[in-house]
């Protein structure tokens, strides 16, 4: 099997790098947020990328050195939960801990959502639950 985590990006297949430069230049509201939050060694003093592959997938924010892979999800990801699972699943047998937040909890529980990611970055003990430490949209409210 092929090592995508430390392929040069010139070795990506030319459809999935493309991709992940559109998706670069198109980001949601939410991404971009997150993005002027993480960038430059901002949160906890480590490196992320955005749209960043591995496999054939395309990660919204990765951070190699502690193997942290933060997905933000629009509404789309309600209908295509399986797919997601599949994704985690193959991120999880690689060493990639996945944290997943709604779009609407990062453009309203910024704070939170931070919290959560620097825990992740910052304990020893990293657990695949810790992305769902926030309530899903819609629960926990009332």
């Amino acid at each position: 099997m092929r090592d995508y985590f430390s392929e040069h990006p010139s070795q990506l297949p030319k459809d999935l790098k493309t991709w992940a430069r559109e998706m670069r230049r198109q980001m949601p509201d939410a991404e971009t947020l997150l993005w002027q939050l993480l960038r430059n060694r901002r949160v906890a003093g480590v490196k992320f990328r955005r749209q960043h592959t591995v496999g054939r997938y395309i990660l919204d924010f990765y951070c190699a050195e502690k193997q942290l892979a933060i997905e933000l999800d629009g509404g789309q990801h309600a209908e295509q939960s399986a797919y997601d699972s599949r994704r985690d699943a193959y991120l999880n047998e690689h060493g990639v801990q996945v944290l997943r937040f709604w779009n609407n909890q990062m453009l309203q529980e910024t704070e939170a959502v931070l919290e959560v990611i620097y825990s992740a970055l910052t304990t020893a003990v990293a657990t695949a639950q810790i992305g769902t430490l926030l309530p899903r949209a819609g629960e926990g409210q009332g």
